[in-house]
């Protein structure tokens, strides 16, 4: 990374817009690459039958979970990171890393427990169809059993881009997706020298495309980051540190975690119309990611760049960062709506299974996407809030929104419409909840603003005021 002035890093002193792109279209671009794997591996396993397309779809629970946890405590890092970095700490930097992956290797050991033991329990709390159990078993021991290297990639990831290395997080991803991708038709139907494998070799070929990435992030750590300095000599865990991390990430964990919660009690309302209902489901939330994804890139390289001139106290870089963030955003969430406006089909087709004769998926999915996109909109605004918060320390605020808009509007609102109305009317809850949400985040915002950003313009105590930065 090029010195700038005073050594300062470019995320106190490099032009915001030029800045956010520099942070946010490495990370984006290899979130879209994800989004397409997950694509792919949805659409290999469709045509192995119904059964086994629901199978992945229903394990999407538990593996939000481990994304939550993995993802909130690598935000809690690299919140910690960026903000130590622009205090000028760089203890505390070396202390965050160290005790941030001593966290990841505990977190991920937990879902190796999981995943041996409940894994076909999860699935007969669903369903009692033998095909979709023993497919589900089958998925999700392999991917709770071998979660290390999804845990450990994550936080990765997370130390880049708090230093600004969000072009080595790029290529990370990019490996790790493309081993997916790769791997996805050899395993799951047997090319080559391999064994037809069916949903586990998509279980496999995951698990396998996290431990490359996680490999290349570890390399580009240790061999390319001299911002962070990691040695586990004499390690102990630093409880003031883990607070630390936890006072950001926890919320966001728990946030995170609530879209399992969502997905499970949708899940259970859905399918007692007919399983291809859970089916639609979870081939929208495979869609929905190519726009989601890079919104989510986009505001993981935002919450650095907030959270470093926070420290720096440099309050109108923050005030531009969001500003352009929510633009960005918005106008990604609005091209999604287009896209599931007018092509729905198209896109439902590319998961039609065999044994979908009378064209349920295309019949429910339609207007089910039709209707999801509305919400999207709003969307855009509240990732980026909700981001806001988590990097000014603020995650409670972020989880208070996601409970409201998952838990106690969504939920409910779903199954009130589906007792009275029925399937087709059950998808209208996502523009009610979307709306809840943006109204509590724009007062929450608002907020932040007079409480947080506007304060930190005053020098500390003893210095002299220096005035804005351009």
């Amino acid at each position: 990374m090029a010195e700038h002035p005073a050594g300062e890093n470019k995320m106190g002193v490099m032009p915001v817009n030029q800045l956010l792109l520099n942070m946010a279209i490495p990370i984006m671009i290899s979130m879209l690459v994800q989004a397409l794997y997950n694509v792919v591996d949805s659409y290999f396993v469709s045509q192995i039958s119904q059964d086994a397309l629901n199978a992945v779809s229903l394990a999407f629970p538990v593996q939000n979970l481990m994304i939550a946890v993995s993802v909130g405590t690598g935000v809690g890092i690299n919140a910690l990171l960026a903000r130590s970095l622009g205090q000028g700490d760089r203890e505390m930097v070396n202390r965050s890393a160290v005790n941030g992956l001593f966290l990841i290797v505990l977190s991920s050991l937990v879902f190796v427990v999981l995943g041996l033991t409940c894994s076909r329990l999860f699935y007969i709390s669903q369903t009692d169809i033998p095909g979709i159990i023993q497919y589900g078993t089958d998925y999700l021991t392999i991917c709770c059993s071998l979660s290390l290297g999804l845990f450990t990639a994550v936080c990765m990831e997370r130390m880049l881009q708090a230093t600004g290395r969000t072009f080595y997080t790029m290529i990370a991803q990019a490996v790790g997706a493309l081993t997916n991708i790769i791997l996805d038709p050899i395993l799951i139907f047997g090319l080559g020298p391999f064994p037809r494998m069916e949903v586990a070799g998509a279980a496999i070929a995951t698990v396998v495309g996290q431990f490359c990435s996680c490999a290349v992030g570890m390399f580009f750590n240790f061999t390319r980051n001299p911002d962070i300095q990691m040695s586990f000599r004499g390690f102990r865990p630093h409880l003031s540190t883990i607070r630390a991390i936890y006072s950001v990430g926890l919320p966001g964990i728990v946030m995170q975690s609530i879209g399992s919660v969502m997905v499970f009690g949708m899940n259970q309302i859905l399918i007692s119309f007919t399983d291809t209902a859970t089916a639609v489901f979870g081939v929208y939330f495979k869609l929905q990611s190519f726009f989601f994804m890079p919104v989510f890139g986009l505001c993981n390289g935002m919450v650095p760049i907030v959270a470093y001139n926070y420290g720096a106290r440099k309050p109108d870089r923050m005030i531009k960062t969001i500003r352009l963030s929510v633009m960005y955003a918005t106008l990604l969430m609005a091209l999604g709506f287009l896209v599931f406006q007018f092509a729905p089909g198209q896109l439902l087709a590319l998961f039609q299974s065999e044994d979908d004769v009378a064209g349920d998926l295309l019949s429910i999915g339609v207007p089910a996407l039709r209707i999801i996109s509305i919400s999207w909109l709003l969307a855009g605004f509240g990732i980026v809030s909700g981001s806001v918060f988590q990097a000014l320390d603020h995650g409670v605020l972020s989880l208070t929104t996601s409970v409201v808009r998952q838990l106690a509007v969504l939920l409910p609102v779903s199954f009130l419409l589906a007792r009275t109305l029925g399937l087709h009317a059950v998808w209208w809850a996502f523009p009610i909840a979307e709306l809840f949400s943006a109204t509590l985040c724009a007062v929450f915002l608002r907020r932040v603003y007079h409480r947080d950003i506007l304060p930190c313009a005053a020098p500390p105590q003893g210095q002299a005021q220096t005035g804005p930065t351009a």
